[in-house]
Parts: C-alpha cells; sequence; structure tokens
C-alpha cells in the first residue's frame, strides 16, 4: 500500500480536530501551526472531508471546522477514501503493467494479482476497525504519560530518596 503525505496529513489534521472539539470550532491555521502542515494543503483536505460528511464548517468570527460525525463513528478508512487517496498495492488497479504483461501471457491478471488484492482487502479491513476516538484516546493517553513523567520524575537511586 502506498499511504502519500495526503492520507497521513488528513489523519493527523482529523485527530487535531477531535481532540479540541470541546473548545468550539477548530481553524484551519490552528492545526496548520500545530502539525506544521501547510494551510494552503489543509484547505484542499478539509474541502474533501467537508464534501464527504466527516467535517463541517463553521462561518463567521470565532468559526472554524468541527467533526460532523462522533469521533467514534468516523474510521480511518473513511478519512483516507474521504481525500482520494489510492489504497492499491496491486500497483495496477487492474490495469496497466500488471494486465498487459498478463494479457501477452493470455492471463487476466499478473500471477501475484491475487495477493496484493487480497493484502488490500485486510489493510482496508484494519483501517475500516481503528476509529478516530481511538486514536484520540491514544493521544491523549500519551500526553498524560509524557505529563506525567515531566511532573513527577523518579530520583536516579534509591538513596536520593528523602
Amino acid at each position: 500500500m502506498k499511504l502519500t503525505t495526503k492520507g497521513r496529513f488528513a489523519v493527523t489534521a482529523m485527530i487535531d480536530l477531535a481532540m479540541r472539539q470541546g473548545s468550539g470550532p477548530v481553524t484551519l491555521s490552528g492545526i496548520s501551526a500545530r502539525q506544521e502542515i501547510s494551510l494552503s494543503y489543509l484547505e484542499q483536505l478539509f474541502g474533501k472531508l467537508r464534501r464527504h460528511q466527516l467535517v463541517a464548517s463553521v462561518r463567521g468570527p470565532g468559526g472554524g471546522y468541527r467533526l460532523a460525525r462522533k469521533a467514534a463513528d468516523i474510521t480511518v478508512a473513511d478519512i483516507i477514501f474521504a481525500v482520494n487517496e489510492p489504497m492499491d498495492t496491486t500497483m495496477c488497479g487492474g490495469i496497466g503493467n500488471c494486465r498487459h504483461k498478463a494479457e501477452a501471457d493470455g492471463e487476466k491478471h499478473c500471477m501475484t494479482h491475487e495477493l496484493w488484492a487480497s493484502l488490500n482487502e485486510k489493510i482496508v479491513d484494519y483501517l475500516d476497525s481503528v476509529t478516530l476516538q481511538d486514536l484520540v484516546d491514544q493521544q491523549r493517553e500519551k500526553n498524560s504519560e509524557q505529563t506525567l513523567k515531566v511532573v513527577h520524575p523518579l530520583p536516579a537511586f534509591a538513596s536520593d530518596l528523602p
């Protein structure tokens, strides 16, 4: 599977948005600054996410974006497909080199086509099983663990204990 920056950035931006849902609409400029993603690139991605009803825009002062559905109802596959990210490990999509070579040999597909097509299905099934809420929960857990390490550092040696 070839997952480009389009899919990765869309998922990252959606996690950022979902983590800030309780604070009102989230601006793309805020996501851009926090995640170091070009604002113009985010505008393109969010246009596609909005058309697929994953996000909703809020106009006016204090506007921005919010999730159009609950984070638990949005899967990673939904996000990736919304931004038109191809998920094809066959590298041919049933056409191109695979089919051309196979047809020259009298076959419909190349010899490994079924293997890669099966892998595609497994990847989609996995990404469809991971929700945006799962990713938000992971980030919050990770952030709380990092905060604990900073706030309550352990002494280097037992002799340093009071």
